[in-house]
């Protein structure tokens, strides 16, 4: 379990006044974040090519490219922020090419551009991913790069250019792991979805461990990393997500209890019939639940060192059984 102090409803996280710029913000972390930030009575400008997820972000929200540096850099310079968050990526794992995911690669490099000349700015984070080592890699360092997935190599491009560019302002680069909470969407929902949907079996001892995190702790942590002394923080990278790895099938079981289902035991043999269908299904473009990419997946341990966030953020303010009863609310509501 993760952290064992506070409601869900209660976030914790380090209270920081300033005027902050999100990039991505009308995302699942962004639309968290920016209603964190201005209930602390911060002023935010958020920056999206999407709308706002809830209406009340829509008096902030700028529509903009990042891929259209003239009026990226005409906002930003407008507003004169503290702090940039630069949540900002496509993220999806559907492309073939590097190209396709130019919006992370020339995004990053224009933010950048517009970010050294930005007089007001005291701190800014870029957020990267996991994917830059596939699931299961245990890398040697934060420069020990394994991706699997295209969009992995974007990421590991968009850190490249960070960390050779070496802005003078103080930077961060965070790695989110596995995020989950209310406003998530896809691929993190499924795995409720298919829970509640009563679509979800063990697989007997196949279950594996992985690090993943609840939406109020990851802004926790992000709220501490840009608190924290510019010499614990400056020019370094950190995961994000919970300390403590989760056992999926408890997990499951918890997600479950919450609509009073009992998950039933399945062959793995089963499970791999059910991923090849899902894999002839995909090239027909029909959704199915079930593929080799996803129980590979869920087949393989994916656990992270999270012990230098741990350092800067020990306490996280929620359980994993709390925001589980939060997100089942919110799917059911929404």
């Amino acid at each position: 379990m993760c952290g064992d102090s506070g409601g869900s409803h209660q976030r914790q996280n380090p209270k920081m006044m300033g005027k902050y710029v999100v990039t991505g913000g009308s995302g699942f972390i962004g639309t968290n974040l920016i209603s964190d930030l201005i209930k602390n009575g911060n002023e935010v400008l958020s920056i999206d090519i999407q709308n706002p997820k809830i209406s009340e972000h829509q008096s902030i929200f700028q529509k903009i490219n990042l891929l259209d540096d003239v009026n990226l850099e005409k906002a930003i310079f407008d507003f004169a922020p503290d702090y940039v968050i630069h949540l900002g990526a496509r993220t999806d794992l559907n492309e073939k090419t590097l190209e396709d995911y130019n919006a992370n690669v020339q995004g990053v490099k224009n933010l950048l551009k517009i970010l050294e000349n930005l007089p007001s700015l005291k701190r800014a984070v870029f957020a990267s991913s996991m994917y830059v080592c596939r699931p299961g890699y245990k890398p040697k360092s934060y420069e020990d790069y394994q991706p699997h997935t295209v969009y992995g190599e974007s990421k590991v491009l968009t850190e490249k250019i960070i960390k050779e560019a070496n802005p003078e302002y103080e930077w961060t680069i965070i790695r989110p792991t596995s995020i989950w909470g209310p406003y998530f969407g896809e691929p993190y929902n499924l795995f409720f979805k298919i829970v509640l949907g009563r679509k979800y079996f063990h697989m007997g001892e196949r279950a594996c461990k992985k690090t993943y995190g609840y939406i109020d702790n990851f802004i926790y942590e992000l709220k501490s990393i840009l608190n924290a002394d510019k010499n614990l923080v400056d020019k370094k990278v950190f995961y994000l997500g919970d300390y403590e790895p989760y056992d999926i099938s408890e997990w499951a079981d918890e997600i479950a209890k919450e609509k009073g289902i009992k998950i039933p035991n399945v062959p793995y043999t089963l499970f791999k019939v059910l991923a090849y269908t899902g894999d002839f299904l995909k090239v027909f473009k029909i959704k199915f639940p079930m593929t080799s990419f996803r129980l590979s997946n869920m087949t393989t341990d994916n656990v992270y060192d999270l012990s230098d966030t741990q350092k800067i953020a020990p306490n996280l303010p929620v359980s994993r059984i709390d925001g589980t009863k939060v997100t089942v609310e919110w799917m059911e509501n929404s």
